[in-house]
């Protein structure tokens, strides 16, 4: 199988489609929607095989098959995507930024050697399922259809070895806010999540497994997330454990560059920088010490931090931790520049805003 930085695009397919026989849509309490736990009534589903896609399908929602010898479980291959749809006050859906989503996705799919999905067979499963979906999209403020497109090896041989054999899934879930509340957080100084020359620049499903151990030790200790760090020195900020992150230092952005391929490059991420520069504010990419962001803290230079992500969206820190101390950052009101830039991004989305950037795809 050869491995492209572009997929190839294939003859279209039509979607069999193998609709549920009752809706559970009905049973839903849209005014509180636990994150992740509701699944929509349809999936998309589409194998790999013999250096080919198969027949695409969409299916109610419900488990799959498969040998407890896939590659996947025994040897990492597996990767995934984290998409929105929202619904406007004029009923449109509308799903942030696929296409550029579908480039991360062969991004992570070339370094983890698996298949290359073409554009066409994401972009029409997607839009196709959601749109059959779309009464599952909630029209909550805050509220939005969360999309995860998934793949995995599913090459049933125990060996280390390159699969040949993937099995694409898309599923979505009617999501509330991620977090409800500002987010506080424990700058990482003694575990790692990613090194140069590794995966932390994709969506490989191991860098979170890895991840979960020194998360939850946070957790125990009253935090929601941790503050990575670099694996060599833990001395420059990387990224959070759901997001990237930000931060307001007197009168610029401030966030970690990209360079050394250890941080994820956040779509949120690219278009809030998108949207501060739009903004007239002033923004550097580069390495961020622990030191200057603990400095900025006792000279009142620092006057927010927040993280960027498609669960978390815009979501603000009111406190950091580090060696023992905790530091409140002052409170945010609707002129913080976190604020700002989420009701920008908001508008956008539910079409509020003209989308001069071209990021939403209509559905219907």
């Amino acid at each position: 199988m050869e491995m492209t930085e572009h997929a190839p695009e294939i003859k279209r397919m039509e979607i069999e489609v193998i609709k549920s026989a009752v809706s559970r849509v009905n049973d839903v309490d849209f005014d509180n929607i636990p994150f992740g736990k509701i699944f929509s009534d349809h999936m998309f589903v589409v194998d790999f095989l013999d250096n080919e896609w198969m027949q695409p399908t969409i299916m109610p929602y419900g488990t799959l098959e498969m040998s407890p010898a896939i590659s996947a479980l025994h040897y990492g291959q597996a990767i995934f995507e984290g998409m929105k749809a929202y619904k406007g006050a004029d009923g449109i859906v509308r799903i942030f930024r696929p296409f550029d989503n579908i480039k991360r996705m062969n991004k992570s799919a070339k370094r983890m050697c698996m298949a290359q999905i073409p554009e066409s067979l994401f972009i029409d499963g997607l839009t196709q399922l959601v749109s059959m979906d779309s009464a599952w999209v909630p029209t909550q403020d805050g509220c939005s259809l969360y999309i995860r497109p998934v793949m995995f090896a599913t090459t049933a041989e125990i060996k280390v070895k390159t699969a040949d054999q993937f099995k694409f899934v898309i599923l979505t879930c009617p999501v509330g806010p991620y977090y409800p509340h500002p987010v506080k957080v424990v700058i990482e100084e003694h575990y790692s999540r990613a090194a140069e020359g590794g995966v932390g620049y994709v969506k490989a499903a191991g860098n979170y497994g890895a991840s979960l151990y020194p998360a939850k030790l946070a957790q125990e200790k009253g935090f929601d997330q941790l503050l990575w760090t670099d694996a060599k020195d833990h001395r420059y900020i990387e990224e959070s454990g759901t997001m990237n992150v930000m931060f307001i230092l007197g009168d610029k952005l401030v966030t970690p560059s990209l360079e050394g391929n250890t941080i994820l490059s956040g779509i949120t991420r690219d278009s809030v920088l998108r949207l501060a520069k739009e903004l007239d504010i002033e923004i550097e990419e580069r390495r961020i010490l622990v030191e200057e962001i603990i400095d900025g803290f006792k000279t009142g230079l620092l006057k927010e931090a927040f993280g960027t992500g498609t669960a978390a969206t815009v979501a603000p820190i009111e406190l950091i931790s580090y060696d023992g101390v905790d530091y409140k950052l002052p409170p945010i009101d609707s002129n913080s520049i976190s604020s700002v830039l989420l009701k920008t991004l908001t508008d956008i989305r539910v079409g509020k805003t003209a989308d001069t950037h071209d990021w939403m795809h209509s559905i219907g």
